[in-house]
């Protein structure tokens, strides 16, 4: 299936700022319920041992993503690494909302952050979830040359397929949206007025949801875009897994600096 570089609503500086906290906090409660990223959490944290990091800076978070869970597989395995969520939209309520729950092993950076530009003060093993596909080819590319120049480690991470049956899966989104929001905390009543009297937020996600679809790579373009930069000094990781009882497998790209030498950027 070809790719198809849609737009997704929530990307659009248009998009009202309430509803796009609203698409995020649902996305954010069925990603740590579901602990959808479960399958890459060992994986993760052993190349940010690898790669020696103090730190993992995580790009396009959203409203955290699956953080919340994850940062407790760190927690229990190894040593203490801080966390630091950015996006270009900070949902700064859903992030202080990560950080407080996490004891403040979650820390947020409540100003814009884009993952083109990633600030040089913002150092540490960089990570994006649910969120690579939302970049041009040339944009992909650029994200990863800049990881590799600044000799950072860097995670990509795909709950979406670019496949018949996942953009399928995607017509039931309304029904889980309609199903779940009761449970979404905190409670705002603003939520319910978008999601159920005026179905706003069923309509964004179920949108989003198939063009992210269609807009995600697969693990073959993914080794494509690696071959931006020379292998010598990095180590890649590209792959699918999936964890007993998912539905759909986890995208991972993976790369990390080595010792045996500094990567020329093509």
């Amino acid at each position: 299936m070809k790719r198809l570089h849609l737009i997704e609503i929530e990307d659009q500086a248009w998009c009202p700022t309430l509803i796009r906290d609203c698409v995020t906090d649902y996305l954010q409660h069925v990603i740590n319920g579901a602990n959808a990223y479960a399958p890459i959490a060992e994986q993760l944290r052993s190349a940010v041992a690898r790669a020696a990091a103090g730190r993992i800076v995580d790009l396009c978070s959203g409203g955290g993503g699956p953080w919340p869970r994850l940062e407790q597989t760190f927690a229990e395995h190894g040593p203490s690494v801080e966390i630091l969520l950015t996006d270009l939209h900070p949902n700064a309520g859903a992030m202080k909302r990560a950080q407080a729950r996490s004891a403040g092993r979650l820390k947020y950076h409540p100003y814009m952050v884009s993952a083109l530009r990633v600030p040089s003060e913002l150092t540490g093993f960089r990570t994006l979830f649910s969120s690579f596909h939302h970049f041009r080819p040339e944009e992909a590319r650029a994200i990863i040359r800049d990881a590799v120049a600044s000799r950072s480690g860097i995670g990509i991470f795909e709950g979406t397929q670019r496949r018949p049956a996942a953009i399928l899966a995607m017509l039931l989104t309304p029904l889980v949206v309609w199903l779940v929001t009761p449970a979404i905390r905190p409670f705002h009543w603003a939520r319910l007025l978008w999601t159920y009297l005026i179905p706003v937020v069923p309509l964004v996600v179920l949108f989003d949801g198939i063009v992210s679809c269609l807009r995600t790579y697969t693990v073959a373009e993914l080794e494509e875009f690696t071959a931006v930069v020379s292998q010598s000094g990095y180590e890649w990781e590209i792959g699918e897994e999936r964890a007993k009882g998912m539905l759909a497998p986890v995208t991972y790209l993976i790369g990390y600096p080595t010792n045996s030498g500094r990567n020329n950027v093509e």
